[in-house]
């Protein structure tokens, strides 16, 4: 047969080419160059899905395209998402690997309070915090808060964080 669905490796080459731009900008050439990338593949799928078993491993896969395809072309979209999971996946490793440590943890709160701090250290990473810092500063201001608003201060996000 040999037909390429499609090229995946044209859409990750828009993606580093667009990496830099505005939201807006990377929208408006996603659907200008990725997007036709994007409709053959899903045009090519319904036409072999209907030549294709459904519950032979083509077939399933098939199935499976289709029933995410909003899931998969959502980045079109919206400039701020990205083509994959992979950064949100590699943001959470650490949790899996920790999975095992709280596994054999000596009690259920000492389990919830590695967990807390993994979360706290990862969330701190992902908003380009020094964890050690961020956790100083927020163990030296949480006994001074008082109201919502000053949790919320507190949150990795948080523009108190940034400073």
């Amino acid at each position: 047969m040999g037909v390429r669905l499609v090229n995946f490796a044209a859409l990750y080459a828009i993606e580093r080419e667009i990496k830099t731009l505005t939201p807006d900008e990377r929208t408006r050439i996603r659907r200008e160059r990725s997007l036709p990338l994007l409709d053959a593949l899903i045009e090519r799928a319904h036409a072999h899905q209907s030549q294709t078993l459904p519950s032979g491993k083509l077939g399933e896969a098939l199935a499976y395209l289709t029933k995410q395809w909003p899931k998969l072309a959502r980045y079109i979209e919206d400039g701020r998402l990205e083509i994959d999971t992979n950064l949100a996946e590699n943001a959470i490793r650490p949790f899996a690997r920790g999975r095992r440590v709280w596994l054999f943890g000596e009690t259920v709160s000492a389990a919830k309070a590695s967990a807390l701090f993994y979360s706290l250290v990862e969330t701190a990473k992902a908003n380009g915090l020094e964890p050690y810092a961020y956790l100083r500063r927020l163990f030296d201001r949480l006994p001074h808060a008082k109201t919502v608003a000053d949790y919320e201060s507190l949150l990795p996000f948080a523009t108190f964080a940034n400073s």
